[in-house]
């Protein structure tokens, strides 16, 4: 039996057969194959091939055009790889002698040769190492898109055991198959993180060598409340990880009379508590848990794992049905945010985003405008069907937000003149996510109708954290004294220019910060929808009186360390029945 200590970021407690990811790259299939399957294998295998040859000479053809053919070297490089020899023939050998599939072999060489030159004590040669893997992604996604994407093919109940996870994977991941997970690395605030919350699955995270200790098929207990990790555990242990299930369903069971009642405070200060979501799979799950709204839609699915860009009608019907499956509730789309910890692991991507991945947001949108375009269209259409609003993310200044909104006016003079119905007043906001946009909020405040405040990407860019894996750098901290200033600050600043402020980053969903944010004025607080029964709780329990109180001696305080300790005490105080996340 072996326990590794990480950080849980999903709560629950499950148990089951460990399923091994390989940390090199995409999920690659393994099956066997009959002798007279062989020639179809082989055919299979050299139509990938020839695929990945056609793609990089079109790529190659169109750098040298638009830069020069001395930046077009780097794709004879991999063209070379495809055309040798000895590659190809050694796949197509063990494909025969082995009879397993293609894919699964031509990997197994690949990482060979590619190992082989790594080692070699020649910088020329050891660079070769990235072009050969570069080359092999895509005949693998010849062979691998068509047959199976993401986890969704898993039949048996298993737990996911990986170096790190996409968010591709979390979305195609079935409940009803994907008991928990565990990862080498990731943090609170993760995408892997936010998206366990999403649905609901147990996850620990930041495990470090979970990949290299747990075996195929090895019993695994995953706890994603304390944030540890069982190997083949013994009797004993079993048993007493099954008793602490049990409390931990009847502890839940507890707060589901809180789901109908108003969020408002002792005394009636009313606030808004709304859900974060990924997919549209996620709205009962919202409706259930008792949110007022979609505090953030998040709209990247709608860009990975796919050839093509999506439609304007594929946005739009999207858009459209959860509208109206959240009426009378507000809905609050963020544009896509391609990049940062979203390219963490493997994604396709369309090839017009591929490059993307050397931005993150809004600078992404000014680099291919006609792209935010097709989805501002879509979401200007969709809000003709209740109360739908649209917020930039990343703004770092007034130059940005002003680009975005010619780009949002030339999508509604478009539309107006094909005659497309469409909501003319739409509400528009800015997420405020770095310093910049923190120290130029009274600047940024007169063209939005609201903020809101990315706690996530504000810890890490102020703080020079880590919020992928927290234990490399310094520690994920939401209440450095310089966090909550920073907070304090844009409330305080909105407030002023009259335009309300939430906050949707992980913050707002622990139990004992809550509090603090309440008495700094924030309106709203959006997050996972299973934290909301919680959130209620402790907004129920105390008076805006306590809450600027416990806020004004917070922002007096020197350390994150003493902010958190003195918030825990307090929330113990106020709603002692309320569990807290996040240990430090």
């Amino acid at each position: 039996m072996l326990t590794i200590k990480g950080t849980g970021v999903s709560p629950g407690i499950k148990v089951g057969k460990a399923f091994l990811l390989s940390r090199e790259g995409p999920f690659i299939p393994r099956w066997r194959i009959s002798r007279g399957e062989v020639d179809r294998e082989l055919a299979r295998f050299e139509r990938a091939v020839d695929h990945a040859k056609k793609r990089i000479i079109q790529v190659k053809d169109k750098i040298s055009r638009e830069m020069g053919e001395r930046y077009a070297d780097i794709f004879g490089a991999h063209l070379l790889v495809l055309e040798d020899i000895s590659l190809i023939e050694e796949t197509k050998q063990q494909v025969r002698e082995r009879e397993m599939n293609a894919e699964y072999i031509f990997v197994g060489v690949l990482e060979r040769i590619a190992k082989k030159l790594s080692a070699l004590d020649d910088e020329y040669l050891g660079g070769r190492s990235v072009d050969i893997r570069d080359v092999g992604k895509r005949v693998l996604s010849n062979m691998i898109g068509s047959k199976r994407k993401g986890l969704s093919h898993i039949k048996e109940e298993v737990i996911i055991v990986a170096h790190d996870l996409s968010p591709s994977d979390t979305a195609t991941m079935r409940k009803e198959t994907i008991l928990a997970f565990a990862t080498d690395v990731g943090g609170k605030a993760s995408h892997t993180a936010i998206m366990a919350r999403a649905i609901e699955i147990p996850a620990v995270v930041g495990l470090r060598n979970i990949t290299e200790e747990v075996g195929e098929d090895d019993t695994v207990i995953v706890d994603g409340t304390e944030g540890v990790v069982i190997i083949n555990p013994d009797e004993e242990t079993l048993v007493k990880y099954q008793k602490k299930d049990l409390e931990l369903k009847t502890y839940e069971k507890e707060f589901e009379d809180s789901v109908p009642l108003p969020a408002q405070t002792r005394r009636g200060h009313q606030v808004k508590l709304s859900a974060n979501i990924e997919i549209l799979d996620e709205i009962p799950l919202v409706l259930s848990h008792g949110a007022a709204g979609i505090g953030l839609y998040r709209t990247e699915f709608f860009y990975i794992n796919r050839q093509k860009l999506p439609t304007e009608d594929e946005h739009y019907e999207a858009y459209k049905s959860i509208v109206e499956k959240m009426a009378p509730y507000s809905v609050t789309i963020r544009t896509f945010d391609i990049g940062g910890d979203k390219f963490i692991s493997q994604l396709q991507l369309p090839e017009e985003m591929s490059s993307f991945r050397d931005f993150r947001s809004i600078r992404s949108y000014l680099a291919q405008p006609e792209i935010l375009k097709v989805q501002l269209r879509a979401i200007l259409r969709a809000a003709v069907h209740g109360e739908l609003r649209v917020m930039y993310p990343m703004i770092s200044r007034i130059e940005e937000l002003r680009a975005t909104k010619e780009i949002l006016d030339t999508a509604k003079d478009e539309l107006r003149r094909s005659g497309i119905r469409f909501n003319e007043r739409i509400r528009v906001g800015a997420m405020i996510e770095t310093p910049s946009a923190v120290m130029t909020a009274d600047i940024l405040a007169k063209e939005v109708h609201f903020f809101s405040i990315g706690t996530n990407d504000l810890v890490q860019y102020s703080l020079a954290a880590d919020r992928v894996d927290e234990q490399r750098l310094q520690p994920y901290e939401p209440v450095h004294p310089g966090i909550l200033r920073l907070i304090k600050m844009v409330i305080d600043t909105a407030h002023r220019e009259k335009i309300p402020v939430s906050i949707c980053g992980e913050m707002a969903s622990e139990p004992a910060y809550i509090p603090i944010l309440l008495g700094m004025g924030l309106d709203e607080f959006s997050m996972s929808a299973i934290a909301i029964p919680e959130a209620k709780r402790v907004i129920r329990a105390i008076t805006m009186t306590e809450a600027k109180r416990i806020a004004r001696k917070c922002l007096t305080m020197s350390t994150a360390e003493e902010v958190d300790r003195y918030a825990r005490e307090k929330l113990k105080k106020i709603a002692p029945d309320v569990r807290q996340y996040y240990q430090r």
